[in-house]
């Protein structure tokens, strides 16, 4: 007998459509569009990468929404402003880092150069 083809202990569960990814929750009604003020934005693009960085306000808060933008492709972390010092705090240390620790495996120099 294949491994598939035992009986389970649990019984033979019916596929229910309701379940599992990308499935609709039980009572899933469409969320109230939240209104957001945008109080500050500003945008780098660092090699390939394009990001934009948007400090907005809705009523539960104040909050940094940091968006990656590669080929179309967007990714994004939102970061509530009581943990902004505390962000900060890391992104110094990483910089300070890696300006202090020597890269492992440098770019060869560039020969047209």
């Amino acid at each position: 007998m294949i491994s598939n083809e035992r009986p389970s202990p649990y019984g033979r569960r019916p596929y229910q459509s309701s379940q599992g990814y990308g499935a609709p929750k039980y009572n899933s009604q469409p969320r109230p569009p939240v209104n957001e003020d945008t109080l500050l934005t500003a945008e780098v693009q660092i090699e390939r990468k394009f990001f934009v960085m948007t400090l907005k306000e809705n009523p539960r808060g104040r909050f940094l929404r940091i968006t990656e933008d590669v080929g179309g492709r967007r990714d994004t972390i939102i970061i509530p402003s009581t943990g902004l010092a505390d962000f900060k705090k890391l992104v110094d240390q990483m910089v300070k880092a890696s300006d202090e620790i020597p890269m492992k495996n440098p770019a060869p120099p560039d020969p047209m150069a």
